[in-house]
């Protein structure tokens, strides 16, 4: 690795280009769910979770240019390959032909857009809560094509193909990640 980047100065690159609220707490989402997978791969869980930090780097100020914009900034910022390739993995087939490889870019590319997913369960919930949020909850929205209709759930079942991973497993594991930091990414909810 050229540069292991610390997780203050990944956040201290995030903010400078990231201020929408939303977007800033779906990337710390992402994160504690790339720690979560780091630590049940026994992989480095700063590398994931900076991983997880970085991955939308671009998409408020450049959404037509997501992905390409991103790789560019942290290559100019001189950030390791390993960050750059897995934020361009999260979006292949989308926005980028990138595919993923490692265990961490396949699990960036399945649980980007399931947190998404998970999220908009959680504030369907009378505690607006993942705390009590169950898997089969979740897969109920998550075959009602209707609900949260702007996630890919093609690419989160081709991750899970990817990860040989069944959907609820991956599920499970990213609602156990999410709670891990329930109230930073406020979905502690009145529980």
């Amino acid at each position: 690795m050229e540069k292991k980047l610390a997780r203050e100065e990944a956040w201290e690159l995030l903010t400078e280009y990231v201020k929408t609220e939303s977007l800033l707490n779906h990337a710390l989402t992402v994160e504690a769910v790339m720690c979560h997978f780091a630590r049940l791969n026994g992989e480095d869980e700063e590398v994931w979770g900076v991983a997880g930090l970085l991955h939308d780097l671009d998409y408020e100020k450049y959404p037509e240019e997501h992905c390409e914009k991103a790789g560019e900034i942290m290559e100019e910022r001189g950030v390791d390959p390993v960050y750059i390739r897995a934020m361009k993995c999260h979006g292949y087939g989308i926005c980028t032909d990138t595919r993923p490889e490692s265990k961490m870019e396949k699990v960036l590319y399945t649980i980007d857009e399931l947190t998404g997913l998970i999220h908009a369960a959680c504030l369907m919930r009378p505690s607006k809560s993942v705390l009590d949020l169950e898997v089969k909850s979740v897969k109920k929205k998550f075959k009602d094509k209707g609900f949260a209709a702007g996630v890919n759930r093609d690419v989160i079942k081709s991750g899970c193909d990817m990860l040989q991973m069944e959907l609820d497993e991956v599920i499970q594991e990213t609602v156990l990640g999410m709670r891990e930091r329930a109230e930073e990414i406020g979905l502690k909810g009145n529980l």
